[in-house]
């Protein structure tokens, strides 16, 4: 695919981007680097290669969903400067 002046053109009204006429020039040289190492990328054989998923072995990192109570409502509701027993009060935003 060959880059040229108005392919910059559409991508930077996609990105919604102001170009200059330097800023194009570069653009249409970088992106047709881009595109002649993705097309070196698509002459090698690849073929028995699974494809690459993660950077490393871990499956899950994340923590175990554990339910546990830190707070209570009494502390919670501490410091509010609104509440009744067991709510916190806020003003209306919704109008009719």
């Amino acid at each position: 695919m060959k880059i040229d002046k108005q392919t910059v053109d559409k991508i930077a009204h996609l990105a919604r981007l102001e170009l200059t006429e330097v800023e194009k020039e570069r653009s249409i040289e970088e992106l047709s680097e881009i595109l002649s190492f993705m097309e070196k990328l698509n002459q090698l054989d690849t073929t028995g290669v699974k494809p690459l998923i993660y950077m490393n072995d871990a499956v899950n990192v994340l923590r175990a969903d554990e339910v546990i109570q830190e707070l209570t409502r009494e502390e919670a509701l501490q410091n509010a400067p609104l509440k009744n027993e067991e709510y916190f009060k806020v003003s209306k935003v919704i109008q009719k």
